[in-house]
């Protein structure tokens, strides 16, 4: 009974922990994608949560620590928002044109407070060696993948032509999504999504077989801007 009750005990602070944790990480996002992993310390945090510093490195042994399960955090908001509801989509040709449109709507809504978490983390450290380094460029090569794959699928599908190099389109659609990002947050022309789409079903529309290419959404103009109409 006494082993029980102690049992209990012990998860209840455990529940209550994870609970914690998952709220420092939700705000560290945040700050994260707008002030940098390097402004993410547990002084800053402490602040925005109201917390004690020695509560929040209870959680966090270091300041690497702290950047390394912010990025894991980031990491399953992106599956989440991005990832997860491109697979209702049919492989090939409308996954990947729906991979594309959801990115730059997750831009867009601001999912996180500086606009895309991975491309502001991979600017600060793409030339600093070390783990925070190592997992983002991890991620980012994951995210690359999944593009590659969707062509690839693509062409099996007989809606690309084969002759597309699918590493090729993967890096040309991913320098546009993360050139849509800078835009908009650099000016906050929300015209950068737009053209940002048009250029992408340019390329893909390209590429497309015939029956591939009915498969993409038309681009019209209205009122003397071009935009892609999303399904």
């Amino acid at each position: 009974m006494r082993s029980d009750a102690k049992g209990e005990a012990a998860d209840a602070r455990q529940t209550v922990g994870g609970r914690t944790r998952q709220a420092i990480l939700e705000v560290a996002v945040n700050v994260a994608s707008a002030e940098g992993l390097e402004g993410l310390t547990i002084g800053r945090l402490a602040t925005e949560l109201s917390m004690s510093k020695s509560g929040l490195f209870a959680h966090f042994g270091s300041k690497e620590e702290l950047q390394l399960a912010t990025i894991e955090a980031a990491r399953s908001i992106f599956i989440r928002e991005v990832i997860s509801p491109t697979l209702k989509a049919e492989r090939g040709l409308p996954r990947l044109w729906k991979l594309c449109d959801i990115w730059l709507e997750y831009v867009r809504s601001e999912v996180f407070r500086g606009g895309c978490f991975f491309s502001a983390a991979a600017a600060e450290f793409d030339s600093r060696p070390g783990p925070v380094r190592d997992r983002i460029a991890e991620i980012m090569k994951e995210w690359l993948d999944t593009l590659r794959h969707s062509i690839i699928e693509a062409q099996q599908s007989g809606q690309f032509d084969e002759d597309v190099d699918p590493a090729q389109l993967a890096f040309e659609l991913n320098a546009l999504e993360m050139g849509a990002n800078w835009v908009y947050q650099l000016y906050g022309d929300q015209q950068a999504f737009s053209r940002a789409r048009v250029a992408m079903l340019d390329r893909l529309r390209r590429h497309s077989t015939g029956s591939g290419s009915s498969l993409l959404p038309a681009v019209t103009k209205k009122r003397g801007r071009v935009r892609a109409k999303t399904r």
